[in-house]
């Protein structure tokens, strides 16, 4: 998209483009390795039991001997895309709709 090493300025290409030009300088970092095996394990974690919450994988994780706040599993588990999930919702919402 943007290119630094081009003839027109990183302002006209941001111009052209219809982006702010400070969006344009952030870089990401790779996630590491001591996260994509947590990732890993809380997604074996969230496949069993969908509908355990942060809190309580920071207790299943606590059982097979990894400590890790709660803070970031949440933050794992945004980045996996997944979502709590009640057993009985989808039962609730079908009361509510008919």
């Amino acid at each position: 998209m943007i290119q630094a090493k081009h003839t027109l300025p990183r302002t006209r290409q941001c111009q052209l483009l219809d982006i702010h030009r400070s969006g344009t300088y952030y870089q990401s970092k790779p996630v590491s390795g001591i996260d994509l095996m947590l990732m890993k394990q809380i997604d074996r974690i969230h496949m069993a039991k969908p509908f355990l919450g942060s809190r309580r994988i920071v207790d299943a994780l606590g059982d097979l001997g990894q400590l890790v706040n709660r803070k970031r599993v949440s933050r794992l588990n945004a980045v996996n895309g997944h979502t709590g999930h009640t057993p009985w919702a989808e039962d609730l919402a079908a009361q509510f709709t008919t």
